[in-house]
């Protein structure tokens, strides 16, 4: 690691965590709900099955921010898990605006940004190497 970015380092990790904890839970609400809440979904106009889709999609995602920079072994995935969830918040950010909810569109603008710096930061400022490169 160059001089200067162990605190990049800590940062991009905190952002990891942070973001792996809150996909985690809305991908786990997401591909199971409890009843009252997918009937809720449902109503709303989102088809189920694309709704376990997303949930599925948060859940993996989230194991990809984390767990191949703890192992060291391929971590280049979590860059991509991070940048996959910009391209999954864009998404949001549109649906949420076209159904007018905008305090929900906002909320994913916000992890789409937290998302897109911490892909940045991985890929580019501070990657994280694997066992074989040390």
């Amino acid at each position: 690691m160059a001089p200067g970015t162990s605190g990049l380092n800590a940062f991009a990790w905190f952002m990891q965590v942070f973001l792996a904890i809150q996909y985690l839970i809305h991908g786990w609400l997401f591909a199971s709900p409890p009843a009252a809440w997918a009937e809720a979904i449902a109503a709303s106009g989102l088809n189920p099955g694309f709704r376990q889709f997303i949930g599925i999609a948060e859940v993996l995602a989230s194991i990809g921010l984390v767990l191949p920079g703890l192992m060291r072994i391929l971590p280049w995935l979590t860059p991509l898990a991070a940048f996959g969830l910009t391209i999954v918040m864009a998404s949001a950010t549109i649906y949420h605006l076209g159904r007018g909810e905008v305090p929900n569109a906002i909320s994913a603008v916000n992890l789409l940004m937290l998302a897109a710096v911490t892909a940045y930061l991985r890929w580019n400022v501070v990657p994280i190497r694997s066992r074989a490169a040390r």
